[in-house]
């Protein structure tokens, strides 16, 4: 884990955002970069996970206000790594604006940092095309670029397309080490598909899912976490692409069927045909970060637990403390 560093995350609001600085934040002086809208603000579903200000500094980061694609000039540059989360999520027809934003926010950003150790930037598995096969692990020279806009986030690929180009760009014109991770399926105690879908079984909801048995690579955010430094020590000018999921092929169906057996409740779902597989292959992360640590049906009954207890303060410290308890190792 890093230590002793001034570390820029943006997208400090999210739910990835707060999980990193989570950890980060016991050894470093962290800074999270936001909007940090009101609930009023970030009322729908796609903001469901945004945090507030008071939150983010209730784990030990200094919270900033910012629009990325507005005046940077009070915000430090003395950084001493850059983590790069913030992404603006738009609807279909103002994809061109999100492409924009996405992109240009990555670029002023990288280039206010340019003084930084190293950047990571995260991007998405979305950007991969659809295979044939469903199964198939995808990896980073496979095509992007020609699939179909996921459902929950339909501006997500050409965006993150547009970000991993310019992040590319960036990295060798300011001369700030780089590595740009696809980011795939995450969960913890506090959010995450798996955890979401865990969630609506226990209150006897009827999933709508984008495939059936749609497989991903779920990683767990204290494997994130953990990972952090390495693939920072692995980044370069060249902007080096790496796939950040987990080690282990999950199937949607197999998450929710554990779920429903742990709730004792049945099992309903409304699959929407013809979906791609989201299953990635971690072999060019391994290489750099070593294997996960979590073993996902551990981890996820874990979870289960704290969440029935109503322990909604053991929830979230359940991610600190594993590291202490190795309770979800393997």
């Amino acid at each position: 884990m890093l230590s002793g560093e001034k570390i820029i995350i943006t997208g400090a609001s999210g739910l990835v955002g707060m999980e990193l600085a989570r950890g980060l934040a016991q050894h470093n002086e962290v800074w999270g970069v936001s909007r940090y809208l009101d609930a009023a603000q970030r009322g729908d579903a796609i903001n469901a996970w945004a945090t507030g200000r008071a939150e983010v500094e209730a784990i030990g980061v200094r919270p900033f206000a910012a629009d990325l694609m507005g005046d940077l000039d009070s915000l430090p540059t003395d950084f001493t790594y850059l983590i790069h989360l913030a992404h603006t999520r738009l609807p279909p027809d103002r994809l061109q604006e999100a492409v924009r934003i996405n992109a240009l926010t990555g670029g002023r950003i990288m280039r206010h940092c340019a003084k930084a150790k190293a950047a990571l930037v995260v991007s998405s598995t979305a950007v991969y095309s659809p295979p044939a096969d469903v199964w198939t692990l995808l990896k980073e020279t496979d095509p992007i670029g020609g699939g179909g806009a996921p459902f929950h986030n339909p501006t997500s690929p050409a965006s993150k397309v547009s970000l991993e180009a310019v992040s590319q760009y960036c990295a060798a014109a300011f001369g700030l080490k780089t590595i740009v991770t696809r980011l795939g399926v995450l969960y913890a105690a506090s959010g995450g598909l798996p955890t979401r879908d865990m969630q609506r079984i226990v209150n006897g909801e009827t999933l709508t899912w984008y495939g059936d048995p749609y497989p991903h690579t779920p990683i767990h955010v204290d494997d994130m976490r953990d990972q952090i430094e390495a693939l920072m020590d692995a980044a370069s000018t060249e902007a080096n692409i790496v796939n950040w999921c987990g080690d282990e092929v999950v199937t949607q169906r197999a998450w929710c069927e554990q779920a429903a057996a742990l709730a004792g409740k049945p099992l309903t779902v409304r699959p929407m045909p013809d979906a791609p597989g989201n299953a990635c292959d971690p072999g060019r992360r391994k290489s750099i970060t070593g294997p996960c640590k979590t073993v996902f049906k551990t981890a996820f009954a874990e979870i289960f637990r704290a969440h029935q207890a109503g322990e909604a303060s053991a929830a979230r410290q359940l991610e600190i403390s594993r590291r202490s308890d190795g309770r979800f190792t393997g």
